[in-house]
């Protein structure tokens, strides 16, 4: 580890690789040029009811007006009675956007006639926009639309390791806010779980699932061709469900991660089905899914001892790097959020994910057109 001071600020330079090239914030640039990428780029932003208007989304699709992607895709879940003037604000955009009603019933009646109906969420929509993101882009990149902290360089930092021929590239950033730390599901679910199987299980899907960083981050990018292969679970879960497919595609030779800096998102509260605990469930069922797909099937009870110890382990850490850095940190609090998350860890039920794209008899074109069907 070595330090340089770079104007009114000194960095830290952390020069560790994992087993994928993982591209560090030096602060010295260097980015390659984009613009040529940007005209072959689509970019997908999720959004729901809740963040029309919001400034968090506002300051998004700002910044991606700055940039001028081939296309944006705007899949939205709302409700009949909103979805007009929510789509009324994402054309004041000056951007080759498609809004996506994904929840229209033109489209709930396409999916039922490919046989695809079923439960929904983020990953529904996500999917349903990455084959025309996928028909319109040579590289298609996914990014939430409550981050706050949005800058377009983020689309670039995407982009450069497609530049350098990776086919998968994971943002991941730091999660710090009002004196406090974030990315809960992350920190006290994904990794002490991942820990304990890589514990368990020497497999390389578990070394792959390992090597990210904020591996639950909503922020990606991946070839078209690779868009077209993602079997993408129906509500939370998609970005373990995405690596899953990642390692099936390209592996640990065509992944990358890069440093997005500091990110602010939404957070959510703990207890119930829309919290974080609902979220660890449909989280813990897609991964179970992705090892099973491997031959990896853990003894469940056995994981779910070994998750709850290196769970406290971690809070312990957490605890001595908060303090480090003058923050609150409530270990209590987060030894609780182990315990609940602790009952996501189950078999998985039937796996419902989506098909690819490359495998699904259903149009791109088709799903658009029912998707901007606005009449009921």
């Amino acid at each position: 580890m070595a330090v340089f001071t770079d104007g009114a600020k000194t960095r830290a330079m952390e020069y560790v690789q994992e087993r994928i090239t993982t591209l560090h914030d030096f602060g010295r640039g260097g980015l390659p040029d984009v613009d040529r990428a940007l005209e072959e780029t689509a970019v997908v932003v999720p959004m729901t009811a809740r963040e029309h208007a919001s400034l968090a989304a506002e300051r998004v699709l700002s910044e991606l007006e700055r940039l001028d992607p081939a296309a944006v895709f705007v899949p939205v879940r709302a409700p009949a009675q909103r979805i007009e003037a929510v789509r009324t604000w994402l054309d004041s955009f000056d951007l080759s956007l498609s809004v996506m009603w994904c929840n229209a019933p033109a489209v709930e009646r396409t999916l039922e006639s490919a046989g695809l109906d079923g439960g929904s969420g983020k990953g529904h929509d996500v999917w349903l926009a990455l084959g025309p993101a996928a028909d319109r882009g040579e590289t298609v990149v996914v990014h939430d639309a409550d981050a706050s902290s949005f800058d377009g360089d983020h689309v670039a930092r995407l982009l450069a390791p497609i530049m350098l021929e990776h086919s998968f590239v994971k943002g991941y950033y730091a999660r710090v806010e009002n004196e406090r730390l974030y990315g809960r599901l992350v920190r006290l679910f994904y990794e002490p779980l991942v820990r304990s199987l890589a514990d368990r299980h020497d497999a390389p899907i578990v070394s792959y699932l390992s090597s990210f960083r904020y591996a639950l981050a909503g922020e990606f990018a991946m070839t078209a061709d690779l868009a077209k292969e993602v079997r993408a679970p129906r509500s939370w879960g998609l970005e373990v469900g995405v690596l899953g497919d990642a390692f099936e595609e390209v592996g640990f030779e065509g992944s990358a991660q890069v440093d997005l800096g500091h990110h602010e998102h939404d957070h959510r509260a703990v207890a119930g089905e829309t919290g974080l605990e609902g979220m660890s469930r449909r989280v813990g069922e897609t991964l179970f899914h992705v090892l099973a797909d491997h031959g990896v099937r853990p003894t469940y009870d056995e994981l779910t001892n070994a998750y709850r110890e290196a769970g406290r382990t971690l809070v312990s850490q957490y605890r001595a790097d908060a303090l480090f850095n003058g923050l609150e940190y409530d270990a209590a609090d987060e030894s609780a959020q182990v315990d609940r998350y602790a009952t996501a860890i189950e078999a998985p039920g039937p796996d419902r994910r989506l098909p690819s794209w490359s495998s699904v008899d259903l149009s791109p074109d088709d799903v658009l057109a029912a998707a901007t069907e606005w009449e009921q």
